[in-house]
């Protein structure tokens, strides 16, 4: 375990006229993401979002002297926003849940999917900007047509193939796998969904197929090429009671969880078994997002107050 310490630390605070009132969403919703400009990484648009819309804004980035308190606590340097706007596209009509801003084979261009309450897809087309490309923007309703009661949802994509995405909806426990607009298939986890990723680098064939979710204390895995069980190929039992908030993959092919136990429990997928536990490695619980990969075959943990790199 290496610890990461930070190089410097920026607060900006964004002006009300822009946010109003901002909304309170789901205990476990992601509506924050980051791009790092390439002029140098001298700035970084930050996407945000509130009620039905998306905002961005741009922070400056230069590198700065760090500034320590009593017993090495990390002091923000106060930075002014350069630009804010909101993002222009079709509104939700319910309150987002979670943003996923991904990259795509275009230079310079990326695409920005948010899924709110009831499970309402739309997936935009950025330049470098954040500027919508020529309107490219297309949205999926939900299939069950927004019936129930509003809960948290979540959304990824798949790294090898950025038109095909998925959809998770807590309150009905489902979860769709969307090419573009064309509806694939429907997985029916037991509990309620937490998190979900499609896995990469597996010694299992087609792991661009390969879905792994956090459902209740299980971890699950899927194979959307499978038909018997619903495609559920493997379930894991992590700490009884306590609910998994977070799953990733690493670059070797291992899978990490964690959740409300405060433990980060390392997966080896050619055998399903623990081969490294991490336990009280923060002081709050492993949410949803914040364990992300990092490139060095590492597992990033963070929660409110600290970040470490785990090998």
């Amino acid at each position: 375990m290496l610890e990461l310490k930070a190089k410097f630390l920026k607060k900006a605070v964004v002006s009300s006229t822009l946010i109003e009132h901002p909304s309170p969403a789901n205990l476990q919703s992601t509506r924050l993401a980051i791009h790092m400009n390439d002029d140098n990484d001298s700035s970084c648009w930050v996407y945000i979002a509130s009620g039905c819309r998306i905002y961005k804004v741009l922070i400056p980035m230069e590198n700065s002297l760090l500034n320590l308190g009593k017993e090495d606590l990390l002091i923000p340097e106060q930075c002014e926003v350069l630009e804010a706007s909101v993002v222009n596209r079709c509104p939700h009509r319910s309150e987002i849940q979670s943003i996923v801003l991904a990259e795509t084979e275009s230079s310079g261009c990326s695409m920005l999917g948010s899924v709110d309450s009831y499970g309402h897809l739309i997936v935009s087309r950025l330049d470098a900007n954040g500027d919508d490309v020529n309107g490219l923007t297309y949205s999926v309703s939900p299939r069950d047509c927004g019936v129930g009661e509003g809960s948290w949802a979540g959304l990824c994509f798949n790294p090898t193939q950025r038109s095909m995405a998925a959809v998770a909806h807590s309150f009905s426990k489902t979860i769709d796998v969307y090419d573009q607009d064309i509806h694939v298939r429907t997985l029916r986890p037991l509990w309620h969904p937490s998190s979900l990723m499609f896995m990469q680098n597996l010694d299992l064939g087609g792991g661009n197929s390969v879905l792994a979710v956090a459902e209740g204390c299980l971890l699950t895995i899927w194979d959307l090429r499978m038909k018997e069980k619903g495609g559920c190929v493997r379930r894991i039992c992590g700490s009884v009671g306590d609910n998994l908030y977070a799953v990733c993959n690493s670059s070797k092919g291992t899978i990490a969880a964690g959740g409300a136990d405060r433990t980060v429990t390392v997966y080896d997928p050619r055998r399903w078994s623990a081969v490294s536990r991490w336990l009280n490695c923060s002081k709050y619980e492993v949410s949803k997002e914040f364990l992300k990969r990092s490139p060095a075959n590492s597992i990033l943990v963070s929660n409110n107050w600290t970040c470490f790199l785990f090998r």
